[in-house]
């Protein structure tokens, strides 16, 4: 599927340029490393300019990121030959985290960044790097981003100038295999603001998105978008369009959403096309 962000520009082989010689000139570098189209490319390139002594991947491991991506993560970094470190993190234990009021992300970000930055400092690495690229910047609603400003933390992709669909376009260059990965943001995300996050139910939207996926492929559907929503008055399947179409069309509405009930979600549930960021503010 296509990215919906704006098409990579003719001039894509000078900011890959500028994106390596940006790295080349830290020195050495700790990637905080999601396994996201993102933070793939920034680590391929991160090796590309550096001794790879000099680069290490650094995933923050909390409950809130899914156990795919922990293993999809160490599966790419040891396809690219990076040395790989996991951090044990604990956003549950900030109050501002937990409370979810719209700005979660930013004590999300800064209690990985800082954890990040700490150890690479440890290991004589002064620049921590994240896959913020320059679309991440136009965003209207990222409070992430206010924590890395906090933590100096570096954004070689968007320095370049480097959009979604160019770091794609790179990806795809590089022969990485992500290059059509959908992104797979935490799984907080899928928890309504104004609804605390809590153990719970990190874990039952990561069993029910299981449950989702296994029950659509029994069908001979693959979404390549979808999320399930956790919302004050209940819960919502949310799938790209042509699965939605599909869905309907095959009449498996009540099933899927009985399936989803039966792992321990509230009874009341709906489908929905699916919408990035849609319960990111307090009217979901």
């Amino acid at each position: 599927m296509a990215s919906a962000s704006s098409p990579p520009r003719p001039d894509l082989a000078d900011a890959a340029d500028r994106l390596l010689a940006r790295l080349r000139n830290l020195d050495g570098v700790a990637v905080a490393f999601s396994a996201g189209v993102d933070s793939t490319v920034l680590l391929a390139a991160a090796l590309r300019a550096l001794p790879s002594d000099r680069v290490v991947a650094v995933t923050a491991d909390s409950p809130s990121l899914a156990r795919g991506e922990l293993a999809d993560a160490r599966r790419l970094a040891a396809l690219l030959g990076a040395e790989h470190v996991t951090l044990p993190t604990d956003e549950l234990a900030v109050d501002g985290y937990r409370a979810n009021r719209g700005d979660r992300c930013y004590f999300c970000k800064h209690t990985v960044l800082a954890a990040i930055t700490e150890f690479a400092f440890s290991r004589g690495l002064h620049h921590v790097a994240t896959g913020t690229q320059a679309d991440d910047l136009r965003a209207p609603h990222r409070p992430g981003l206010r924590a890395a400003r906090e933590l100096a933390v570096v954004e070689p992709l968007a320095e370049a100038g480097l959009t979604k669909a160019d770091v794609r376009t790179l990806a795809r260059a590089w022969n990485l295999d992500v290059a059509d990965k959908p992104a797979a943001p935490c799984l907080a995300s899928r928890v309504s603001v104004g609804l605390p996050v809590t153990l719970e139910r990190l874990r039952a939207v990561e069993r029910a998105e299981a449950v989702a996926r296994t029950f659509l492929a029994d069908h001979e559907l693959a979404p390549y978008d979808l999320r399930v929503r956790l919302l004050p008055d209940g819960f919502r399947l949310e799938v790209d369009a042509p699965t939605y179409n599909s869905i309907l069309d095959l009449s498996l509405s009540t099933e899927v959403l009985d399936r989803l009930v039966a792992t321990g979600l509230p009874a009341t549930g709906s489908i929905a096309p699916y919408r990035s960021g849609s319960v990111a503010t307090a009217a979901p």
